[in-house]
């Protein structure tokens, strides 16, 4: 824990193409090794496969892959007299937008045999109609929070 407070949340510049602060949040989530321009690249040229196979502005497709993926409860653990109780909590809109990035990328990574463009369109497209490992995440994630709801007194 710091002393001094918590560290400012940073101004993100939208990215170029599409003008979106998302788009630029999701490359700073796909970049490895500090390799922005080949993650920015990457994006784009998913989000060109996804324009190309629905037939719809790709933007519109992501967001709604995003919205399919974002988590509104979760479980926090929680030690309570020596027992740790898996509280169940609402997710802030910055965090819930965060882990839906985290998990898109982090299961588009984990698909064998294409390249990464063609992984993460496939993943942004099974999203969008709300299918696929991401959105039983997020599913999953609600189940757990939904079971543990006996303890949400514990929250703080």
């Amino acid at each position: 824990m710091s002393r001094r407070g918590r560290a400012p949340k940073r101004e993100i510049i939208p990215d170029t193409r599409y003008n979106s602060e998302k788009v630029t949040r999701f490359t700073n989530k796909l970049m490895q090794d500090g390799k922005k321009s080949k993650a920015e690249g990457l994006l784009y040229d998913a989000l060109d496969i996804v324009g190309e196979r629905t037939g719809r502005d790709p933007m519109e497709v992501f967001d709604e892959a995003l919205n399919n993926t974002t988590p509104l409860l979760e479980v926090r653990p929680r030690r309570i007299g020596g027992a740790t109780y898996q509280v169940p909590r609402e997710v802030e809109s910055r965090r819930a937008s965060t882990l839906a990035m985290r998990w898109l990328v982090g299961v588009a990574r984990a698909r064998k045999g294409k390249p990464m463009a063609e992984k993460l369109a496939d993943e942004i497209l099974d999203a969008s109609r709300g299918e696929g490992t991401t959105v039983k995440k997020r599913s999953d994630t609600h189940k757990m929070a939904e079971a543990n709801r006996a303890f949400a007194h514990y929250r703080w």
